[in-house]
């Protein structure tokens, strides 16, 4: 974990007091700490740095969650990297869906979060827009393969082929993606561990419906906007499931109650000032739909279509 970004790290276990981490015991090397705790004096939770990666959950010796466990294994892994990175692979039936949801970020801001971030495009694409770009996400392994792709510039991995056949892959940075604009941390976007007002520029791509509290993950993502001068670009394919949420926690998708109807309506309201759930509120400047893949083998792919609103405030 890059040095600087200490200053602007909290307790994530204590939110919604906001009290400030210390450095412990570290071991750093050119300006990356490869080992150490961080510490929050009120709570006393101590939070490790392994191999570089800053474990920043509420409870980050407590493992991964049932739900998380299908996102540790490395075919998730692969197919995740397929989604992100295949069309500047140029591999064939690559979608353009991280290079849409790119072409819609502000074109510059001072810091960015990428809340979600999988195998970390979207966060590598906010370092060319960002003078630092954090990408977050709960799983470890995701969060170990961003990490490595942003140290190592390049990556090899397969897929099936058809059967027990295989194809493999290889992607490398392009030359213009900085490595020392981007970090990636273990971290839960229904508690970021972040000051208020942190980030000119803040996503969430395909998370609000994986989140056991959706209300909880855009309260969050607005408290560390700034409140003017902010970016917010949000996604989602609103496919709810109880797998994930409890019903009666869903922003859509049901007949009656205070969140009835479509899922994108009812988030566009809150974003944009319903009941001041979410204050200051947010413009909405654009709405659409991205398509995105993920291959299983080279003849099955799974298309998602994924419905976007670029906000600023």
């Amino acid at each position: 974990m890059k040095r600087k970004l200490i200053p602007l790290l909290i307790c994530p276990a204590c939110l919604p007091k906001e009290q400030p981490l210390e450095l412990d015991s570290s071991r750093v090397r050119d300006g990356d700490i490869i080992s150490g705790e961080l510490s929050c004096r009120k709570c006393r939770k101590r939070f490790p740095i392994r191999d570089g990666i800053a474990v920043l959950t509420p409870e980050p010796e407590s493992g991964t969650s049932a739900g998380q466990w299908k996102y540790e294994e490395s075919g998730t892994v692969d197919r995740y990297l397929w989604s992100h990175y295949a069309d500047l692979m140029n591999a064939p039936d690559a979608g353009d869906a991280y290079a849409a949801w790119a072409s819609l970020l502000a074109p510059h801001s001072d810091i960015s979060l990428d809340a979600g971030c999988a195998v970390g495009r979207l966060a590598f694409e906010m370092s060319l827009r960002s003078e630092l770009a954090i990408g977050c996400d709960l799983s470890p392994l995701f969060i170990r393969t961003a990490r490595r792709l942003a140290r190592e510039r390049s990556i090899s991995f397969s897929l099936p082929l058809e059967g027990n056949l295989r194809e493999s892959f290889r992607f490398e940075l392009p030359a213009a993606w900085r490595s020392d604009t981007v970090e990636f941390i273990v971290a839960d976007a229904q508690a970021l561990p972040f000051a208020a007002g942190t980030f000119q520029q803040i996503s969430s791509l395909n998370l609000v419906d994986r989140v056991r509290y959706p209300l909880a993950h855009l309260f969050d993502i607005n408290r560390v906007a700034r409140s003017s001068g902010a970016f917010f670009l949000f996604s989602d394919p609103f496919s709810w499931s109880t797998a994930n949420t409890a019903e009666e926690l869903w922003l859509g998708g049901m007949p009656g109650g205070p969140n009835a109807g479509r899922g994108i309506d009812n988030i566009r309201a809150l974003l944009t000032g319903k009941q001041k759930i979410i204050a200051p509120a947010w413009l909405i400047t654009r709405q659409g739909s991205v398509n995105w893949r993920l291959r299983s083998h080279s003849n099955h792919y799974e298309m998602i279509r994924s419905e976007f609103l670029a906000a600023e405030r």
